[in-house]
């Protein structure tokens, strides 16, 4: 029937967030996507630091084992499950984390296979200051999701938010050193990437352009 959770158009988000700031951005773009019809997963990839390394930033294992008790580690069957798929990363010394890169690596196996072909991507990032490269990390996450063949889909000045906030390549937030809240503004600017997301890849469902649904499905 449709309405089901079965064809609701499916938006995996894949972030890692050491202090928090991905994450609520991420919570608010899943906010828009569900109210916008969509199934929803959240996924956070783990640590590739020790113990040890983490000890030393304050607050790191603290903040991760309080998002691991709320998002499952990402799955080869998230991103087959998915329709359209939403990377959030922080940027380190403008590239993305690390956590999520080591993720992306183990995708040899849909990309052999053409599991991603087709599917939406788009991404966001966040720094501490204005200059920290949000737009360059945000843009390098385009690189994986082109070998991966799925349809890029940038932001846009599509919304007034995104005049206010991130940049046409995806929504962002600049934190400061104290890792400030983002502003109402960043907010928005993700929530309408979550809502353009699960728009565009409906009408790709519904128009039969999705690979991976008609393998599933057909």
């Amino acid at each position: 029937m449709p309405g089901t959770t079965v064809d609701l158009t499916r938006l995996l988000i894949v972030y890692y967030s050491r202090s928090g700031t991905v994450e609520a951005l991420a919570s608010a773009a899943a906010e828009a996507a569900r109210e916008a019809g969509a199934a929803v997963r959240i996924r956070r990839p783990r640590e590739v630091a020790d113990a040890a390394s983490m000890a030393k930033v304050e607050g790191w294992a603290e903040s991760a084992a309080r998002q691991n008790v709320l998002y499952d580690a990402p799955t080869h069957d998230d991103v087959e499950w998915a329709d359209a798929i939403l990377f959030g990363t922080p940027c380190y010394f403008g590239a993305m984390a690390t956590e999520l890169k080591n993720f992306l690596d183990q995708l040899g196996p849909q990309w052999k296979r053409g599991a991603l072909a087709g599917k939406v991507g788009g991404a966001f990032a966040t720094a501490s200051w204005p200059h920290g490269g949000t737009e360059v990390v945000t843009l390098s996450l385009y690189a994986p999701m082109a070998h991966l063949g799925m349809v890029i889909l940038p932001t846009g000045y599509t919304d007034a938010a995104m005049l206010e906030a991130g940049s046409p390549y995806g929504a962002s937030a600049i934190v400061g050193a104290e890792n400030r809240d983002p502003r109402p503004e960043d907010f928005e600017a993700a929530r309408h990437q979550g809502r353009r997301m699960v728009a565009i890849a409906r009408a790709l469902v519904a128009a039969g352009e999705m690979p991976s649904r008609k393998r599933a499905d057909g």
